[in-house]
């Protein structure tokens, strides 16, 4: 469900095609400016004067060929008294050769403050999902930031995503509305505390999109299908825009932590900014080649977050995650429905596990833990599915955090499905997911699954070795006790599966749940 639609566009009125054009260059990205747009009234009362109703309208057209930079500036020369910046904008269709991209063009504004990259310009995105958007002090297109329409040199944000070989054609129609601004209206952000449990397993969903990118899902509609699937915490992750921050607080309550951040939905793959503080905006324009990811990653950190590659082998343009692994927190393996994507994702950061627990392997940390999440959308997309079920001192933005970075979790497609993962030593020592049991290399060691809810389903116990057992099918009431029993010198971790039957054998059956791995030795 990696999605970031690019629909339909309409835009009228009348104009000159820009002619001045000039490459230049933000941080390591190349990108196009185009010529100027100005405005001839300064004043509510000369438009008013020339029959204009307070209003002034341009229109720009233009063509971008095929390989045009990620992104293309249209400077809009803003004049003092403007109360309502709007713009709307279509591009054409023409039919593509099979197997070939056709047009797909984003969309955005950056205000007098500049496009410098992870600068204080940005004023919103909506990708493809909008045909037009407004700015005002009072108010916004949802994915759009309110605030006052300050006068100096704003531009409109381009991306072309795909370019047919024919070009791609477009038209802006950009309006000013003068007349006194609105008042501004202080943002309300969650709270970062819910009433959790103590000590306990917590579900949430930390990929969701709401109608403020491209889902088409309000925050209360989303907030009530998270109660619903039996969610303790969720996360609002739009791509490439914190519009949505100060519209979560009347959704959150005491059975519910809503978490906020933003989908950072670059060229080369996306990634969650999971848990940010309010008001944080995370640039995305830059490439792998560009060097610039872990820049942002640390201001993800910064900003509390953290750092998710999501859906890191989807197959959508742009999705395919290419800037490595080396700044992640965690990695999304499973994005909603369970799909052979999923499965070479959970194969790749499975041997990721290896490269963990080799002989002189690095020392700190050295592994990435696994986590679930919905990536819903829309109508019929659900939300909790998958959900990942975190070990967490309290239901707190901090607590969840933790848990999630120590790889304290598991996942499962539902709130129906539960399960307890240990494994134990001679002498009674014991160690939890996401632990470590510290016996010797030559212990017995006794690995116990107890699992709830996964009716006719099998249970798999994978190592650094590959899958090493795998139960009979469990009965129909959905729940069973397996144990297996290994030495440290045999599997350096275990984690464990529980999958349904399979549907094309001897491919495995698509997962019910994971976990992360235990790890066995000192």
């Amino acid at each position: 469900m990696c999605e970031d639609d690019h629909g339909t566009s309409a835009g009228d009125g009348t104009g000159n095609e820009l002619a001045r054009r000039a490459l230049f260059v933000t941080g390591a990205a190349a990108a196009l400016t185009l010529g100027s747009v100005t405005f001839s009234h300064g004043t509510p009362a000369a438009a008013a004067a020339d029959g204009n109703d307070g209003t002034e309208t341009r229109t720009v057209r233009g063509t971008l060929p095929t390989g045009s930079p990620d992104f293309v500036y249209l400077p809009v020369e803003i004049p003092e008294g403007v109360r309502e910046l709007r713009v709307s904008y279509s591009y054409d269709r023409p039919s593509v050769p099979a197997g070939t991209a056709g047009n797909a063009l984003d969309i955005g504004v950056f205000d007098q403050r500049g496009t410098e990259l992870g600068g204080k310009g940005f004023r919103g995105w909506s990708g493809g999902a909008r045909t037009e958007f407004f700015v005002r002090a009072d108010d916004a297109t949802p994915g759009y930031i309110p605030g006052r329409v300050e006068a100096g040199t704003w531009h409109i944000a381009l991306g072309p995503y795909t370019v047919s070989p024919q070009g791609l054609s477009y038209e802006i129609t950009i309006t000013l509305t003068y007349g006194e601004p609105g008042d501004a209206v202080d943002p309300v952000y969650p709270p970062e505390r819910a009433k959790g449990r103590g000590r306990a397993w917590y579900r949430g969903d930390c990929h969701l999109h709401t109608w403020y990118s491209d889902g088409r899902r309000t925050p209360a509609e989303i907030a009530a299908l998270a109660r619903a699937a039996g969610l303790d915490f969720i996360n609002s992750s739009d791509h490439n825009t914190h519009s949505s921050h100060a519209h979560w607080a009347a959704e959150a309550g005491d059975d519910l932590l809503v978490m906020v951040g933003e989908e950072v939905t670059t060229r080369n793959g996306h990634v969650l900014a999971l848990g940010t503080d309010p008001g944080t905006f995370v640039d995305w324009r830059y490439r792998a080649r560009d060097n610039r990811f872990g820049k942002y990653a640390r201001r993800i950190r910064r900003a509390g977050g953290l750092v998710v590659p999501a859906h890191p082998h989807a197959t959508c343009v742009g999705c395919n995650w290419k800037f490595g692994f080396a700044e992640a927190d965690a990695v999304e393996v499973w994005n909603g429905t369970y799909s052979p994507e999923d499965e070479v994702a959970l194969a790749d950061w499975d041997g990721m596990l290896v490269a963990s627990v080799r002989e002189g392997a690095p020392g700190g940390r050295g592994w990435i833990p696994a986590m679930g999440n919905s990536d819903a959308h829309r109508d019929p997309d659900p939300v909790g599915v998958p959900q990942t079920v975190v070990l967490a001192d309290d239901l707190t933005r901090e607590a969840i955090q933790e848990g999630l970075r120590a790889g304290r979790s598991y996942v499962a497609e539902s709130k129906s499905l539960s399960l307890s993962f240990t494994a134990s030593g001679p002498k009674g020592e014991h160690a939890d997911i996401g632990g470590r049991l510290k016996v010797s290399e030559d212990a017995p060691v006794t690995v116990r699954l107890e699992v709830s809810g996964a009716p006719r389903c099998t249970v798999r116990f994978v190592t650094d070795q590959g899958v090493l057992f795998t139960s009979a099918v469990l009965p129909v009431a959905g729940a069973g006790v397996v144990e297996w029993r290994t030495t440290p010198q045999y599997a350096a971790y275990v984690r464990a599966e529980v999958r349904h039957e399979a549907v094309l054998a001897p491919l495995p059956g698509a997962l019910a749940a994971f976990t992360n791995p235990i790890f066995l030795g000192r």
